[in-house]
C-alpha cells in the first residue's frame, strides 16, 4: 500500500502508467498480429529516418536541382528537322525475276526495310551530303581547323580507300546528329537531323533524302543495263545447250528403241503387277493343299475330314467323301448287330458269322476308297506346286525386262529434263532481255518523299521541364539514399525499440533531456540533470510535475511490476560506459521509491569515482569502503535524508586500493543481508560494466539490474557486450533504461502524438514556476545536505 503520493495533487499521473500499458499493448499486438506489426514497424522506421535526415535530403535535392537547372540554362539550343520517305513495291514492268524458278525476292521482308535504313546511315551517303552542302567548312563539324581556307577536304566518296582521320571525324560528327528510324508496321522511314542552325537542319534532311533517291535510281538503272548485257551473252550459250540436249535425246531414243516409252512402260508394269498377284494366289493355294497332303500322310483316318475341307476341289462326287462316309456308317451298323447277336446267341450263331463276313467286306471297301482319296490329294498338291513354280519363273523374267526398261528410262528422263530446263530458261531470258531493253530508258523509282523537312521553330534541347523533373527525381532519390546511408553508418542506440532489438532485454522506460525552454534558459545546465557532470538537482522532488519526474515514476512502476509476487529489494543501477547518467538515475530512482512511503537505502558502490555525496552536497565522510574494511559500522555511516525521512544514504567512503575485491568479498554479502532486513528497497549505484569489473562481481547479489544507456552516445557493440557480461554470471537484468532522450528528435515523433494532450500540463507548470524553481532547487539541495 503506497503511503506517499505518486503524483502531485490535482495532476493526473498518466505518464507513469503509460510505458507499462503501452509496452503491454505493443507486446499483445506483436503476439497476435506479427506480420502487421512488422510491416508497421518497418514503415515507421523509414518515416523516422526521413524526418530525422530531412535537411540532408533537402540539401542534396536543392544542390542537384540547382546544378541541373544551371546546366540546362547554359546549354546551346539544338534544333531538329524531320522528313519521311515511303518505300513502295518495285515496279512490275521493270526487270525482275520474281516468276523465275531460280530466283525468289520478297521486297516486303522486314530485313529489306532495315537495309534501306542502314543505307541512309552509310558513310558514302554522308560524304556526298557533306560535300554538296560544304559542311566541312563549318566549325560545328570540323572544329577550328575547318575554318581555314586551306583545310578543305577531298571528299570523293570512294569506299575502297581508307578515310583520313579528319574525314572520319567529320563523318562521325554528321552521323551523331543524324537519326533514321523505321515507323512500326509501315513502309515509311523517318529521317531527322539536329544542329544549332535551324535552317541547316531542314537543308541537310532534304538533301539527304533527294541524294538517296537519286542514288537508288542510278543503281537500279545501272543494274538493269548490266542485266541486259549479261542476258545477251547468256542467250547464246543457252541456245547452243538447248540444241545439243535435243540432239542427245533423239539419238538415245533411236539407239534403245524407246519410241512410245510411256505406253510401253505402262504395259510392262501392269503385266508385272498381274504376275505378282497370280503368284501370291498360287502360293496360297499350294500351301493349303500341302497342309491337307501332310495331314493325310500322317493320319489316314483324317482323310475323310480332309476330303470335307477340299470337297469342292478334290472329292466332290459319288465316289468322294459321301461314299466313304456311307461305308463307315454301314460298318458301324453291322458292328452293332454283331455285338447284339453275339450277346444273345453266342459267336457260333450262323447269323453272327454272316454279319462278320459282311463287315470284312465293308472294311475292305473303306480301305480301298481311302487309298483313292489319298492319291487324289497328292496329285492336286503336285499340280499346285508346279503351277507356282511356273508363275515364279514368269515373274522373274518380267522383272528383268522391267529393270532393263527402267535403266533406259532413267537416262531418257535425264536427257529430257535437261532439254526442258534449257528451253524454259532460254525462253525466260529471251523475255527478260526484251523487257530490259525497254525499261533501261525509263525512270521509275519505288522511293517517294512523303514529308519535306521544314525549319523548326523551337529547339528540342535543352528540354528544361524534362531536365528539371529529372534533376528533382535524381536529387530526391540521391538524398533519400544518402539519408539511409548516414543512418546505417550511425552505430549508436537512439530509441527504445533499437535497445530492445539489439540487447533482447525489456525496455524499462526512457528519461528525456527536459523541455527546450528549460535547456535554453539560465539554469539549463542544472535542469538537464541526465547529462550534467556537476551538481544535479533532485528533479523528482523539486519538480514533481515535470516530464522527467514522470519518467522516473514510470521506471519505478516498471521495476515494481516486473515481479508482482515479490518486488525486488536490491536494485543495482549500472551502465555500459561512463557519462551515461547512472548516478542521476540511482538518486532519482531512490527518491521516487521513497515517495511511496517505503524505506529506501541509496548505496554508492562506485568506490573508484564516488559522486553521490557530491551531488547531494554532503561532506566527505566514511562510507561503504570503511564498513567493508572494518574501520566503521553501518550505523555510523548511514545518513538519513531530511527532505525524505524514508530515504537513507550510504556513501562510498574512502577510496580503497582494491575496490573489486571488497565488493566481491563476503563482507559485502553480509552488508547486503543486513540491510535487506532493515529496508524495503536498496538502490546500489555501481561503476560502468565495461570499464571495470565492480558491477559484474556485485551483480549476482542483486534482485534486479537496470542497465542505463545514453541515447545517441552508447554504441550497439557496447550494449551487446554489457548484456553478454551480465548473462555470463547469470545476473538478473530487468531491462534497459534509455537516458538523455531528446523528445524533439524525429526518432520520437510518435511520442508527441501520444503525449500531445498531456504535455500542456507540463508546459504550463514550467512556465508558471520558472521563477520559483531555482529557489526550490536551492532549498532542496540545502535541506538534503
Amino acid at each position: 500500500m503506497d503511503s506517499g503520493p505518486l503524483v502531485p495533487a490535482g495532476k493526473p499521473g498518466l505518464a507513469e502508467i503509460q510505458p507499462a500499458s503501452f509496452d503491454f499493448a505493443q507486446s499483445a499486438a506483436t503476439r497476435f498480429y506479427p506480420e502487421l506489426t512488422s510491416q508497421e514497424s518497418a514503415l515507421g522506421e523509414y518515416i523516422r529516418v526521413l524526418i530525422k535526415r530531412k535537411w540532408t535530403v533537402l540539401g542534396f535535392l536543392l544542390t542537384i536541382f540547382s546544378v541541373v537547372a544551371i546546366a540546362s540554362l547554359k546549354m546551346t539550343p539544338v534544333y531538329e528537322a524531320s522528313g519521311s520517305i515511303e518505300i513502295n513495291k518495285p515496279d512490275s514492268d521493270l526487270v525482275n525475276f520474281n516468276n523465275s524458278p531460280t530466283f525468289s525476292l520478297d521486297y516486303y521482308d522486314p530485313t529489306e526495310l532495315e537495309t534501306e535504313v542502314m543505307i541512309l546511315q552509310s558513310d558514302l551517303l554522308a560524304l556526298q551530303v557533306i560535300k554538296q552542302l560544304g559542311l566541312d567548312r563549318r566549325a560545328e563539324f570540323g572544329g577550328k581547323a575547318a575554318m581555314l581556307p586551306s583545310a578543305s577536304l577531298d571528299l570523293t566518296p570512294d569506299p575502297l580507300q581508307a578515310d583520313p582521320a579528319r574525314t572520319s571525324a567529320l563523318v562521325s560528327s554528321f552521323r551523331n546528329n543524324l537519326k533514321v528510324t523505321l515507323s512500326p508496321n509501315t513502309h515509311i522511314i523517318k529521317v531527322s537531323f539536329r544542329s544549332p542552325d535551324k535552317e541547316l537542319t531542314a537543308t541537310v534532311v532534304n538533301t539527304l533524302m533527294s541524294t538517296y533517291a537519286e542514288n537508288n535510281f542510278k543503281s537500279r538503272f545501272d543494274s538493269t543495263m548490266q542485266a541486259s548485257d549479261w542476258l545477251s551473252k547468256q542467250l547464246v550459250d543457252l541456245q547452243m545447250k538447248v540444241e545439243t540436249s535435243q540432239e542427245k535425246l533423239v539419238r538415245y531414243q533411236k539407239e534403245h528403241e524407246m519410241l512410245g516409252i510411256d505406253e510401253k512402260q505402262n504395259i510392262t508394269t501392269e503385266k508385272l503387277d498381274e504376275l505378282n498377284k497370280e503368284l501370291t494366289a498360287a502360293e496360297s493355294e499350294r500351301m493349303e493343299k500341302e497342309s491337307v497332303y501332310r495331314l493325310a500322310q500322317g493320319d489316314p483316318e483324317s482323310i475323310a475330314s480332309a476330303s470335307n475341307t477340299l470337297s469342292t476341289a478334290i472329292m466332290a462326287g459319288p465316289t468322294g467323301s459321301s461314299l466313304l462316309e456311307t461305308l463307315r456308317a454301314k460298318a458301324a451298323d453291322v458292328e452293332i448287330q454283331v455285338a447284339e447277336l453275339s450277346t444273345q446267341f453266342g459267336p457260333a450263331y450262323p447269323k453272327v458269322a454272316q454279319l462278320n463276313d459282311q463287315l470284312r467286306e465293308i472294311n475292305s471297301q473303306i480301305l480301298s476308297e481311302t487309298r483313292k482319296a489319298a492319291g487324289k490329294i497328292r496329285d492336286e498338291y503336285m499340280a499346285a506346286l508346279q503351277r507356282e513354280n511356273m508363275l515364279r519363273d514368269a515373274l522373274e523374267k518380267q522383272k528383268q525386262e522391267a529393270n532393263k526398261l527402267n535403266e533406259s528410262s532413267i537416262q531418257y528422263s535425264i536427257l529430257k529434263r535437261d532439254l526442258d530446263s534449257y528451253r524454259q530458261l532460254y525462253e525466260g531470258l529471251m523475255e527478260k532481255m526484251k523487257e530490259a531493253g525497254v525499261s533501261a530508258g525509263l525512270k521509275s523509282n519505288n522511293f517517294r518523299i512523303v514529308d519535306v523537312a521544314r525549319a523548326p521553330t523551337a529547339p528540342v534541347e535543352p528540354n528544361i521541364p524534362r531536365n528539371l523533373a529529372f534533376g528533382l527525381m535524381l536529387g530526391l532519390t540521391s538524398g533519400v539514399a544518402l539519408a539511409f546511408l548516414l543512418e546505417g553508418l550511425d552505430n549508436t542506440v537512439r530509441t527504445t525499440e533499437q535497445a530492445q532489438m539489439i540487447s533482447g532485454l525489456a525496455s524499462l522506460g526512457m528519461i528525456p533531456l527536459g523541455s527546450r525552454a528549460a535547456r535554453a534558459g539560465a539554469n539549463a545546465k542544472r535542469l538537464v540533470i541526465a547529462t550534467s557532470k556537476e551538481a544535479v538537482e533532485l528533479i523528482t522532488q523539486v519538480r514533481p510535475q515535470s516530464q522527467m519526474a514522470e519518467s522516473y515514476r514510470a521506471l519505478r512502476t516498471s521495476l515494481l511490476l516486473s515481479n508482482l509476487g515479490s518486488p525486488p529489494k536490491v536494485i543495482m543501477i549500472t551502465s555500459a560506459l561512463p557519462q551515461e547518467g547512472k548516478t542521476t538515475t540511482s538518486i532519482n530512482c531512490a527518491v521516487v521509491l521513497a515517495q511511496k512511503g517505503v524505506r529506501v537505502l541509496l548505496i554508492d558502490a562506485d568506490l573508484r569515482r564516488p559522486s553521490i555525496h557530491k551531488t547531494l552536497g554532503m561532506a566527505p565522510q566514511s562510507g561503504l569502503s570503511n564498513v567493508l574494511t572494518g574501520s566503521a559500522t553501518l550505523e555510523q555511516v548511514i545518513t538519513r535524508s531530511s527532505v525524505l525521512p524514508n530515504l537513507s544514504i550510504l556513501p562510498a567512503g574512502t577510496p580503497p586500493p582494491n575496490p573489486a575485491e571488497l565488493l566481491a568479498s563476503s563482507d559485502m554479502r553480509n552488508v547486503l543481508d543486513e540491510v535487506r532486513g532493515q529496508y524495503d528497497h536498496i538502490v546500489v549505484d555501481t561503476p560502468p560494466a565495461l570499464s571495470v569489473t565492480d558491477a559484474v562481481v556485485l551483480s549476482p547479489r542483486a534482485d534486479s539490474i537496470v542497465l542505463v544507456i545514453r541515447s545517441g552516445h552508447t554504441t550497439k557493440q557496447a550494449l551487446r557486450r554489457s548484456r553478454d557480461i551480465f548473462m555470463q554470471v547469470n545476473a538478473k537484468v530487468s531491462g534497459v533504461l534509455l537516458n538523455a532522450v531528446d523528445l524533439s528528435s524525429p526518432d520520437y515523433y510518435y511520442y508527441y502524438e501520444y503525449q500531445g494532450k498531456y504535455s500542456r500540463y507540463y508546459r504550463d507548470d514550467e512556465a508558471h514556476d520558472e521563477d520559483g524553481d531555482d529557489r526550490e532547487a536551492t532549498d532542496a539541495t540545502s535541506s538534503s545536505a
